[in-house]
């Protein structure tokens, strides 16, 4: 027991993979963590209606808000004109109506200010709150659920693809099949064409049953999410083919999820990119979940079409067109031996 023991241990210790795994792993994601969920310097811009009392602007000018006096005659068209605004206020008779895109964190931020600035006014009023999209006390999964189908088809189609290529690569399979007459560009796309018959299966499956079964609203058409998410398991396949290239086992795979996967959670909608500090937000435009998982909420959430998921769906395209030239590259060493 204690001889195997010791040979665990050493062997572990022999791995860098394995001890990057347990030692730097946590630290990187909990140092993501630090940043992104620390303080942030959002400050909710809010669209008050010009009859509004002057005393009720001056209050919400005291709090953490950037104030805008506007005539409100349809406040649900002027959110959805206006992508920058996070509420629009206006008087009642008797109290006030508050209207929000959706509920979010930002939502919540900005109602705190509001609520905040009126209490110095109006202590015992009690208001009107209202949403564009969504409403108020619908469950997380209702907010979030496009997250977890773009999270989905990218992770399980991604540890497929990578560990099946890892898997060729040991067993002499990949090298063998570049010593026929076969391009490179063929090796891959066969590949993602092979894998992608079953992300097709997976989309449908998933689609379906989350918005017949599970019950997850959508506005727009399904068949919009269904297109996102093909093209967000084509690029797991092409993604999955480049980390296998930097693995020699399925272990090694598992290991580099930490590195590659989770990190791209945090950017996949879960946080707005508005209230990730330090200009961290940007680092989304590098990470494919994140035009996946936008491109599903304008459609689920928002009921866009193409014309409002276009320039996400372009961004897969392009990503999966770089890590297809990256394989190219990739499987050159292989011909050469």
């Amino acid at each position: 027991m204690r001889n195997l023991a010791k040979r665990v241990i050493f062997q572990t210790l022999n791995d860098k993979r394995s001890v990057a795994l347990i030692l730097i792993a946590p630290l990187l994601i909990l140092t993501l963590v630090y940043f992104l969920l620390g303080d942030s310097d959002y400050v909710p811009v809010v669209a008050v209606d010009a009859s509004m009392p002057e005393q009720i602007v001056d209050a919400l000018e005291g709090e953490t808000l950037e104030v805008i006096i506007v005539d409100l005659e349809d406040p649900e068209a002027y959110l959805k004109e206006h992508e920058n605004v996070d509420a629009v206020l206006l008087k009642t008779p008797n109290s006030t109506f508050l209207m929000l895109r959706e509920p979010s964190t930002k939502s919540s931020k900005a109602v705190q200010e509001i609520r905040d600035g009126l209490n110095m006014v109006m202590p015992s009023a009690e208001g009107t709150t209202a949403f564009v999209y969504g409403e108020a006390g619908q469950s997380t999964f209702d907010s979030f659920g496009y997250v977890f189908l773009s999270l989905f088809s990218f992770f399980f189609v991604f540890i497929l693809s990578a560990m099946a290529l890892v898997k060729e690569r040991s067993g002499g399979t990949l090298e063998r099949l570049l010593m026929t007459p076969i391009k490179r560009g063929q090796v891959i796309l066969g590949y993602t064409l092979g894998y992608g018959v079953f992300a097709v299966v997976q989309s449908v499956f998933i689609v379906l049953y989350t918005i017949y079964v599970l019950r997850l609203t959508s506005l727009g058409n399904i068949g919009w999410v269904m297109l996102v998410m093909l093209l967000m398991a084509g690029t797991a396949v092409l993604f999955g083919a480049t980390i296998s290239v930097f693995a020699r086992s399925e272990l090694q795979v598992v290991q580099m999820i930490p590195f590659t996967i989770i990190p791209q959670v945090f950017f996949s909608g879960l946080i707005p990119l508005d209230l990730i500090p330090y200009g961290l937000g940007n680092l989304s435009y590098v990470m494919p979940i994140f035009y996946g998982a936008t491109a599903i909420k304008e459609v689920m959430v928002y009921g866009s079409g193409f014309a409002g998921i276009w320039g996400y769906v372009l961004g897969l395209i392009v990503y999966a067109g770089v890590l297809y030239l990256l394989n190219m590259r990739a499987l050159g060493k292989y011909r050469g031996h």
